[in-house]
C-alpha cells in the first residue's frame, strides 16, 4: 500500500493544486471557493485513508520508477516547453496552457499505464486528455471555460483517481 498510496497523495496534491489555480472566473466566487474547499478536503481524505491502510508514503521496492519512468517524465517535459512555446508562437490566450498541461499530464498517465501494465491510472490518464482537448477546441469559441474545463474537471478526475486508490488498497 505505501508506494500506492505515494502515487495516490502526488495525484491528489497536483489535483488539488488544478482545482485552487482554475476555479476562478467565469465561475461565481461562491461556487469557486467551494469547489476550492472540497479539493482541500478531498487531499485530506487521500492522507488520512492512505495512513490508515499502510502508513506512510514510500519509495522502497518501487521499480516502476526506473529507466521507462524516466523517459515518459522527459518526454513529458519536453512536449510541455515545446507546446508552450508554440502556443506563445500562435498568440494563443492564456488559457491555452492549462489545456495543454491537461492533454500532456493525461498522456503521461496512459503511457505510464502501459509501462507499468496497470489498469488503475489509464482511466485518469484518458479522462485527463480528453479534457486538455476539449479545453483546446474551445479556445476559439469559449475560452473563458478552459480553466473550468480542462483545469478543475481534471484536478476533479487527479482527486478521484487518488481516492479510488486509496480505498482500493
Amino acid at each position: 500500500m505505501r508506494q500506492q498510496f505515494l502515487g495516490a497523495l502526488i495525484g491528489a496534491a497536483f489535483g488539488t493544486v488544478f482545482v485552487l489555480v482554475n476555479s476562478g472566473t467565469p465561475l461565481p466566487t461562491a461556487i469557486g471557493w467551494v469547489l476550492r474547499a472540497l479539493a482541500v478536503v478531498a487531499l485530506a481524505a487521500v492522507v488520512v485513508l492512505g495512513v490508515r491502510a499502510g502508513g506512510r508514503p514510500t519509495l522502497e521496492g518501487r521499480p516502476p520508477f526506473g529507466p521507462s519512468y524516466r523517459v515518459i517524465v522527459l518526454g513529458e517535459v519536453v512536449l510541455l516547453v515545446a507546446g508552450f512555446f508554440v502556443l506563445s508562437l500562435l498568440d494563443a490566450p492564456v488559457q491555452a496552457n492549462v489545456a495543454w498541461i491537461a492533454t500532456i499530464v493525461g498522456l503521461h498517465f496512459v503511457a505510464l499505464a502501459s509501462a507499468w501494465k496497470t489498469r488503475s491510472i489509464l482511466v485518469v490518464g484518458v479522462v485527463l486528455t480528453v479534457l486538455g482537448v476539449v479545453g483546446l477546441a474551445l479556445l476559439g469559441s469559449a475560452a473563458e471555460w478552459v480553466p473550468f474545463v480542462s483545469g478543475v474537471l481534471s484536478g476533479v478526475a487527479l482527486l478521484g483517481g487518488s481516492l479510488y486508490g486509496v480505498r482500493r488498497a
